[in-house]
C-alpha cells in the first residue's frame, strides 16, 4: 500500500496516513544516533514499524489496537531533547541562533586564547573568561545535556555524551582553576569553542543533509493545489485537487500543472513530463492517450478524465517510494550500526585511561592531561559513521527518481549493483510492444463474426499483444456485435469465453487454444468448442535501445538471458538479432519460474518483464524490475520500476547504484579511518581540544560532501 504524506496538515504536527499510521515532524535530531534514539524510546513504548529519518525530521509509525496516547509520545519525545513541531511552530532557540549567540562570545575569548600563544597577554583576568564562556556553557548544557540525559535514561548513547562530558570537563576544571587563582588551570575558551564549533557542524551538516533530500522537495513542487473541473452543465468551477475525484473531467489549459492522472478526452497538447519519467522532451498527447498528474501542458489544451486521486497518482506513489527508500536501510551499514552502538562507551573509556596514563605514568601535568582527555572526547565522531550510509542513499535514490527509476527500498540499490544474470521477456520488453496484424488466417466462414469475437475476447487481456490489437480491430472496420456471458483470463495462456449456448472459445497460444494443431507462424490461435476457427499472425519489431543495452550487459560482465512465452521461432529471432545466446522459449509461469529459481541459484538474477504472466517471476528473482507501461500486477512485483518504458533508463539506474555503493563504502572507509587515526593522536597529546572538535566537524562535512558530489558525478 502507498501512503500519502503530503499536502494534509494536521494542527499538532501530526498527520494520519492510514488507519494506524502515524506521522511527526521532529526537529533537533542531527545525525543518525538520534533517530536510533527516538526508534528506540517509541518501540519501548509498544509502537510498531518505526521509521525515523533525521534529514528531514521524519518520525512514522503504527499505533497497536490498545493505542498509546499522543500526548505522551510527544512528550516522551521533548524530553528526550528533540521538539515535536505543532502549530506553535518551530521554538525560538533554533540552531543558528544558538550558534550566532555563542559565536559572539566564543570570539573574543578564542583571540584572547591566539594573542597568548602569540606572547601577548591581553586581558587575562580568569573571572571575565569565566563571565564570557558561562553563556555559551549554559547554551551548550541545554543543548547537549537535555539530549545526553535523554539518551540515558533511554538506555542509549551518542555522540552529544561525548561533547557534553568534554565541554563540561573543560569549564568546571577552569572554574576550579578561577577558585584557586591558578593562571595554568584556565581553558575556558576550551570549553566555550568546543560547543561553538560543533555548533557550527551542525549547522553546516543540516544545510548540506537538506541537499540530498532535494529529490523529494522537487517532486513535491509538482504537486497541485487546485483543479478546474467541468460540471455536467458545461460551468467550469475551481476546486482544491484533493477533491478530485475518478471520472470528474478536467480542463487543463497550456502552462498549467496536470492535477491528476488520466484520460485525455479532447484536445492535443504537448507534455513535459521530465520530472516524473526523466524524458528530456516534451511530448504529444492525444484523445484516449494517458497523462501523468504534475507534469506541465507545454503546449495546447486537454480535456481530461480523472482516473486516480491526488493520493493515488503516479506522483504521490513516486514521492512515497523516494521516501521510503531513503528511509530504509541497506545490508552495509549494519556493520557501522553494530560499530555506533558501542562506540561511545568505548571512547568514553579510552579519555578516562588517556588521562589515568598520562598522569600517573607518564607524570604529565594535570592540566596537559585533562586536555588530552578531552580531545580524545571531542575528536571522536560516530555521527560520520551514521551519516556515511544514509547520506549517499538519499541522493542515490533522488537520482535515480529524476531520471525515471523508482525503487523500493535502500537494499535494492546493492543488491543491484551485484546483479549478474539480466532476465528479459520479449514482448512488450524487448520489443515494441505495438503489435500490428500481419494476417488473419480464417477456417470458417464467418469473418465479421470472428473478428469480433477475436476483439471482444482481447479487451479483457492486460496483455501487451491485446491491447495493441484491440486497437488495431478497433480501427480497421466495423465489426458484428456477438453476446458472451462470461470472459476469464488465464495468466500466461490466454483467455475463455463461454456464449449463451453453452459454446466455449479460446485465444492465446497453440498449447492453450488449439494443441492439436502443427505449429505454423501463428502467435495466436482462435477456437470454438476445440475446433480451430482462425489464427492470427502479428509483427512487432525489437526496441531501438535494446541491442545497445545488450552490449552494456556483456561489456560489464554480465550476461542476458531471454524468457519468453513465445513461440521457439519468434524468440529466436529476437535473440538473434541482439546477440542473446541463452534463450528459453515456449514457457509458461510455472516454467519461468522454475527457470528464475535455476539462475538465482548460479548468480544474482534481476528479472525484467511487463506482463501478468511476468509477476510470479519478478517476485522470484533477486530482483524485479518492471516498466511503467506494465500490468499493475507486475509493477507491484517488482523491486524497480522504469517510469518511460525505456530500457536505456536500465543502463542508467546500474550505473547509478554502482556509483552509490561506492559512495557508500567511500564514506565508511573515511568515518573508520579518521576515527582509527584521530583518537590515538588526541590521547598521546598531539592535539589540542579546540582543534580537534574543528576536525570532527570536518569529518561530517567531508562524508556529506562526498555523498552530494553523487548528485552530479559523471556515471
Amino acid at each position: 500500500m502507498v501512503f500519502d504524506l503530503i499536502g494534509h496538515p494536521f494542527l499538532t504536527g501530526l498527520r494520519s496516513i492510514a488507519n494506524t499510521m502515524i506521522e511527526l515532524k521532529v526537529e533537533g535530531m542531527d545525525c543518525a544516533s538520534c533517530a536510533a534514539n527516538i526508534t528506540k524510546y517509541l518501540e519501548k513504548k509498544g509502537l510498531t514499524k518505526v521509521n525515523v529519518n533525521f534529514s528531514s525530521g521524519e518520525v512514522v509509525f503504527e499505533q497497536p489496537k490498545d493505542e498509546v496516547p499522543m500526548d505522551l509520545v510527544v512528550e516522551g519525545i521533548n524530553r528526550l531533547g528533540y521538539h515535536v513541531v505543532d502549530d506553535r511552530g518551530t521554538p525560538f532557540w533554533t540552531l543558528q541562533r544558538k550558534l550566532v549567540f555563542c559565536a559572539i562570545f566564543t570570539l573574543p575569548l578564542l583571540g584572547l586564547h591566539l594573542l597568548m600563544m602569540a606572547g601577548i597577554h591581553v586581558l587575562q583576568n580568569a573571572w571575565v573568561q569565566f563571565a564570557l564562556c558561562l553563556p555559551v556553557y549554559v547554551v551548550g548544557f541545554l543543548h547537549f545535556g537535555k539530549t545526553s540525559l535523554g539518551a540515558l535514561r533511554n538506555g542509549s548513547t551518542h555522540m552529544d555524551i561525548l561533547i557534553f562530558i568534554g565541554s563540561t570537563a573543560a569549564f568546571v576544571y577552569s572554574t576550579i582553576g578561577a577558585l584557586m587563582n591558578e593562571p595554568n588551570y584556565l581553558f575556558f575558551e576550551t570549553s566555550a569553542t568546543i560547543i561553538t564549533l560543533v555548533l557550527l557542524g551542525n549547522w553546516f551538516e543540516k544545510r548540506a543533509v537538506k541537499q540530498t533530500t532535494s529529490a523529494i522537495e522537487d517532486l513535491t513542487k509538482l504537486q497541485v493545489e487546485f483543479a478546474r473541473k467541468i460540471m455536467p452543465s458545461g460551468t467550469v468551477v475551481t476546486i482544491e485537487a484533493s477533491e478530485v475525484l475518478p471520472g470528474d473531467w478536467l480542463q487543463v489549459n497550456e502552462g498549467d500543472k496536470i492535477p491528476v492522472d488520466g484520460t485525455v478526452l479532447k484536445g492535443s497538447a504537448d507534455v513535459d513530463e521530465s520530472m516524473l519519467t526523466g524524458e528530456s522532451l516534451p511530448v504529444s498527447r492525444l484523445p484516449d492517450d494517458r497523462v501523468l498528474g504534475g507534469s506541465i501542458i507545454a503546449g495546447g489544451n486537454l480535456t481530461i478524465a480523472a482516473t486516480a486521486t491526488t493520493r493515488d497518482t503516479t506522483l504521490s506513489q513516486m514521492i512515497e517510494l523516494v521516501k521510503s527508500a531513503q528511509i530504509n536501510k541497506p545490508d552495509i551499514q549494519r556493520l557501522a550500526d553494530r560499530i555506533s552502538g558501542v562506540f561511545v562507551p568505548v571512547v568514553l573509556g579510552i579519555s578516562v585511561l588517556t588521562f589515568l596514563v598520562s598522569f600517573f605514568f607518564f607524570e604529565i601535568a594535570a592540566q596537559k592531561a585533562m586536555l588530552n582527555a578531552i580531545a580524545v572526547l571531542v575528536i571522536s565522531c560516530p555521527c560520520a559513521m551514521g551519516l556515511a550510509t544514509p547520506t549517499a542513499v538519499m541522493v542515490g535514490v533522488g537520482r535515480l527518481a529524476k531520471n525515471g527509476i523508482l525503487v523500493k527500498g535502500a537494499q535494492t540499490i546493492e543488491v543491484f549493483a551485484g546483479i549478474k544474470n539480466f532476465v528479459f521477456d520479449k514482448t512488450g520488453t524487448l520489443t515494441n510492444g505495438d503489435f500490428k496484424i500481419k494476417k488473419i488466417n480464417y477456417f470458417a466462414e464467418n469473418q465479421p463474426e470472428i473478428r469480433a469475437m477475436l476483439l471482444k475476447m482481447e479487451r479483457h487481456s492486460s496483455h501487451p499483444i491485446a491491447k495493441s490489437l484491440v486497437r488495431e480491430l478497433t480501427t480497421s472496420e466495423p465489426t458484428t456485435s456477438v453476446t458472451v456471458l462470461k470472459i476469464k483470463e488465464v495468466k500466461g495462456q490466454g483467455v475463455i469465453a463461454e456464449d449463451g449456448e453453452g459454446n466455449t472459445y479460446r485465444l492465446g497460444s497453440r498449447r492453450f487454444a488449439a494443441p492439436s494443431v502443427e505449429d505454423g507462424q501463428a502467435a495466436l490461435f482462435f477456437s470454438k468448442n476445440g475446433i480451430l476457427l482462425a489464427a492470427v499472425e502479428i509483427e512487432d519489431a525489437t526496441k531501438p535501445e535494446a541491442a545497445a543495452l545488450m552490449d552494456y550487459l556483456r561489456s560489464t560482465d554480465r550476461s542476458p538471458v531471454l524468457l519468453s512465452g513465445d513461440r521457439a521461432s519468434k524468440t529466436n529471432e529476437v535473440a538473434q538479432q541482439l546477440g542473446i545466446t541463452r534463450i528459453f522459449a515456449e514457457q509458461m509461469p510455472a516454467d519461468k519460474l522454475a527457470i528464475i529459481r535455476q539462475l538465482n541459484t548460479e548468480a544474482p538474477t534481476a528479472m525484467i518483464g511487463d506482463g501478468i504472466n511476468d509477476a510470479p517471476a519478478l517476485a522470484q528473482a533477486t530482483l524485479g524490475i518492471s516498466l511503467s507501461n506494465a500490468s499493475q500486477v507486475a509493477m507491484q512485483s517488482a523491486q524497480i520500476l522504469l517510469l518511460n518504458g525505456s530500457l536505456d533508463r536500465l543502463v542508467k539506474a546500474l550505473a547509478i547504484s554502482t556509483a552509490t555503493l561506492q559512495t557508500i563504502k567511500q564514506n565508511l572507509f573515511w568515518a573508520f579511518a579518521y576515527n582509527v587515526v584521530a583518537i590515538p593522536v588526541a590521547a598521546m597529546g598531539f592535539l589540542n581540544p579546540t582543534w580537534g572538535a574543528l576536525f570532527m566537524a570536518f569529518s561530517d562535512v567531508v562524508v556529506i560532501g562526498n555523498s552530494i558530489r553523487l548528485k552530479t558525478r559523471r556515471v
